[in-house]
């Protein structure tokens, strides 16, 4: 058995497979990337050997724990670790490096395997993540890519990166296009922690001596939280501003946000929501074009009266470079003057 160092977050990529050892909820919740979920207590084990340890005694807790957790070991062995060779080298964390991952290691070493325990365990992770972001932030080079609603940013933004530019997707990363009606039908956005976690691993994949395109957002993606430390740097790079005409983003919203016309009600919801802003009389016609299916006229007083006065207002405060932007005008945003557009950034 080797008695060495502690293991630290930097040393992960050392090993054959890293073992998440909390329950299935906590793993939902966020994981270091790449682990796999093998609990020694499930969901409904962990609530039943809390209650116990506060409302019976710590002693008795334990003693029942430790027969669940040897029935999920076992479980583990005969199925996950079934197959694993005589040199396999797992590391295991739990949600501080305790009692959970400790006994996971103490087995997989008496079977002969090289299994190490990571320091700290979830909680020095998430840590990491947050001092990886803090650091890397101040490095980028970022351009930033403004635009009305529906100047096709993020398809522009995937064209860069085909094109070979380095791009960093937030909306993609939070599931969700950003506006009011920018929820995905069907897709429930990350936990804001395991947000955090796919924007370092992003983050660390960059190259900070090249530039980094980045879309204008607000600090807020849905219910997603960006780092203020992100939203402040953004807000003091370099602008490029998609200027389409009025007819080629309302062709645009019709074919990227189709699907809203699949579910009335939840629509109608939402345009509810901006009562205080645009009066009872305009949302009962908005409304009203949506059971009718009639999105063009929907869409076109939206952009007209909502998204492009708030649109002028916010970009001109936020953004400091904003009067020295670059402006690339477009009257068509099909994929073919998306892919020319990008194609125009990078020149």
């Amino acid at each position: 058995m080797s008695h060495r160092q502690p293991i630290r977050v930097t040393d992960i990529a050392q090993y054959d497979c890293i073992i998440d050892a909390r329950t299935p909820a906590e793993f939902e919740l966020d994981h270091i990337p790449g682990a796999i979920n093998c609990p020694v207590l499930s969901n409904e084990e962990r609530v039943t050997i809390g209650t116990i340890y506060k409302q019976v005694s710590p002693f008795e807790a334990k003693r029942l724990g430790a027969a669940m957790v040897a029935a999920n070991l076992a479980q583990h062995l005969h199925t996950t670790f079934a197959d694993k060779p005589a040199n396999w080298k797992p590391l295991v964390y739990c949600w501080r490096g305790g009692l959970r991952s400790g006994s996971m290691v103490t087995w997989l070493r008496l079977v002969g395997w090289d299994a190490q325990q990571l320091a700290g365990g979830y909680k020095a992770f998430r840590h990491h993540v947050l001092e990886v972001t803090e650091a890397i932030v101040p490095q980028l080079q970022l351009r930033v890519l403004c635009g009305a609603t529906g100047s096709a940013k993020t398809r522009v933004l995937h064209a860069l990166k085909e094109q070979g530019a380095q791009v960093l997707d937030l909306e993609g990363l939070a599931r969700h296009k950003g506006s009011l009606l920018g929820g995905l039908p069907g897709i429930a956005q990350p936990s804001q922690k395991h947000f955090d976690t796919l924007l370092a691993q992003e983050l660390k994949a960059l190259d900070v001596s090249q530039p980094v395109f980045i879309e204008g957002e607000s600090p807020k993606i849905g219910r997603i939280a960006l780092p203020l430390q992100l939203v402040q740097y953004m807000r003091k790079s370099a602008v490029v501003e998609i200027d389409a005409t009025p007819q080629a983003r309302l062709e645009y919203l019709l074919r990227d946000y189709a699907y809203l016309g699949d579910d009335v009600e939840s629509l109608c919801e939402r345009l509810g929501f901006l009562k205080e802003m645009q009066g009872n009389e305009t949302i009962a016609r908005w409304q009203a074009w949506a059971r009718e299916g009639d999105l063009p006229a929907l869409f076109e007083e939206l952009m007209r009266l909502h998204y492009d006065p708030q649109y002028e207002r916010s970009q001109s405060k936020h953004f400091t470079q904003w009067p020295q932007r670059q402006s690339l005008p477009a009257n068509d945003l099909s994929a073919a003057a998306v892919q020319a557009l990008a194609c125009q950034m990078l020149r």
